[in-house]
């Protein structure tokens, strides 16, 4: 899984990462056999990084995670969450959170909250949620409407945690690039994690923050590599983004899966291999939801790619002149 490190910190992480969205019952309930059985699968296919979130099942994704991660040594793997959106308990419970994705009881309600007190408070809940002593990465989460508060507030009190020891590396997490690019040119992150926005879909990444960051020296994790799972299985009724996809979008992943068939290998292949071959890209992150995907998603990771492809998809102008991997 090639370990590398996260920026200039002592942060390292694999080359392939677990995203927990899944197993905090993103869109469809899994039960919590499945849901462990999900990180055991990870573990065992050497996968040692792992990110989650409060906002993931109102808490649900962390508390499994650490469930699951608790028969292991501290040290032998490294965890990511984030702050931004505080969880205060509901008077009244009842119905589902559906709305915001997750099959989960609608038992809390969230709270944007990016100043200094609030992600204290919700990086605390969150290791008393996760069952650690501490977390490795700590993310702003998604302050697309925010930006003042997580850069006069948030950010800093990152830094502080930082420095204190308390964390070992600070980014943002987001599904935009303009935002991110400014935390890499204008603060000193470690990390950010760009979701949707390097994939064979939408490479507009590659205009600003990745070149930033390899300028900058600080490393990009990449969410989203099979677009909510229009590049995972191209059909009609798949998401692109946690919406339907539209049929110009579902017409382009069926020409990529055909042109990544001609050439001996899978779109889930591809769409992995293009995320992960940028110089300033650490990790790739992916959200299954079973064992069965972990072991799917650990196999094409590391299923060769040919070169053949990647000109064929620039000839055809599936992806730009500068879209093929390095």
């Amino acid at each position: 899984m090639n370990p590398r490190r996260l920026g200039r910190s002592r942060v390292e992480v694999t080359a392939l990462a677990f995203g927990a969205s899944g197993i905090g019952n993103l869109y469809t309930e899994v039960g919590e056999e499945a849901a462990y059985e999900t990180v055991r699968a990870a573990w065992q296919r050497g996968i040692r990084f792992f990110d989650t979130a409060p906002h993931y099942g109102l808490g649900l994704a962390e508390r499994r995670l650490g469930a699951a991660l608790r028969e292991h040594p501290r040290d032998a793997y490294t965890v990511s969450t984030k702050v931004g959106r505080r969880l205060e308990p509901v008077a009244h419970t009842g119905g589902d959170d559906l709305a915001h994705g997750f099959a989960v009881p609608a038992t809390h309600r969230r709270v944007w909250d990016f100043s200094a007190d609030g992600v204290r408070r919700t990086l605390e809940a969150s290791l008393e949620r996760l069952g650690l002593d501490r977390v490795d990465v700590v993310y702003l989460h998604d302050p697309d409407d925010h930006a003042e508060q997580a850069f006069r507030e948030g950010y800093p009190a990152l830094e502080r945690l930082r420095s204190e020891g308390v964390v070992g590396a600070i980014g943002a997490g987001m599904n935009q690039t303009a935002m991110l690019t400014r935390f890499v040119r204008d603060t000193d992150v470690d990390v950010v994690l760009c979701a949707g926005r390097h994939t064979l879909l939408d490479q507009s990444a590659l205009t600003d923050l990745l070149p930033a960051a390899r300028e900058h020296g600080r490393s990009v994790v990449i969410g989203g590599a099979f677009n909510s799972g229009l590049l995972a299985d191209p059909r009609p009724g798949a998401t692109y983004d946690y919406t339907r996809a539209p049929a110009e979008l579902l017409d382009r992943a069926l020409r990529l899966r055909e042109a990544a068939e001609r050439h001996g290998t899978t779109l889930r292949a591809a769409a992995l291999a293009f995320c992960a071959a940028h110089p300033a890209v650490a990790s790739v992150l992916v959200g299954p939801r079973s064992a069965a995907e972990v072991h799917d998603c650990a196999d094409q990771f590391a299923a060769p790619v040919p070169d053949s492809l990647w000109r064929e998809l620039r000839g055809t102008g599936l992806l730009p002149p500068e879209g093929e991997p390095t």
